[in-house]
This record gives C-alpha cells, sequence and structure tokens, in this order.
C-alpha cells in the first residue's frame, strides 16, 4: 500500500476490504478477468483508497457491480483502456465519513 493510514480505525477499514475483495473475487469474476492481473493499493490523503486491476482483458458491468458489493459502501469505478488489448480497472473508495 503507496500511503499510510495512521488512524487505527481506517487502517481496520481498509484491512478488511483487501480481505472482502480477496475472498469474493472468485464468485464475482467467474472468468477472471480480473483475479490474478496484478493489482494495487493506494491510499490518497489519508481519506481515499484506490484499488487498480492493471492489464484486464475485459469487464462485464456484472463484475463490477459485483466488486462494488464486495466493497459494501458508496465508491466509483473508471474502466481506461491501457493498451489496445487490456483495460485499466480503478475503483476509488472514500475512507473518511462525510
Amino acid at each position: 500500500m503507496a500511503g499510510t493510514v495512521t488512524d487505527p480505525i481506517l487502517r481496520e477499514r481498509v484491512t478488511q476490504l483487501q480481505k472482502r475483495l480477496s475472498a469474493g473475487l472468485e464468485q464475482v469474476d467467474p472468468h477472471h478477468h480480473l483475479r490474478g492481473r496484478p493489482v494495487s493499493y493506494q491510499v490518497i490523503s489519508g481519506r481515499t483508497f484506490e484499488i487498480v486491476y492493471r492489464d484486464v482483458p475485459r469487464i462485464d458491468e456484472a463484475q463490477v457491480l459485483g466488486v462494488k458489493r464486495l466493497i459494501g459502501q458508496r465508491c466509483h469505478c473508471s474502466v481506461t483502456p491501457q493498451t489496445a488489448e487490456t483495460l485499466t480497472v480503478r475503483f476509488v473508495v472514500p475512507l473518511a465519513e462525510e
């Protein structure tokens, strides 16, 4: 994880998000579009958690919605071309309550 979370409550939220994703991704991604791809986690300004999957061959709306259900809170997803054949799928999750 690139950023450092000093608040123990937020650190626990990040840890729980990572656990939910690793435990539930198999069920929401039966075609292995996300599973097994390079993934990075980053905390931005101690307030936002970013999850980035790279080298994704394709992504279906059902898979995006499944990951959002695993995250279990309001989040934003963006899908952008990485190369002509692959995508980058980014989920941004606010950590601090607004």
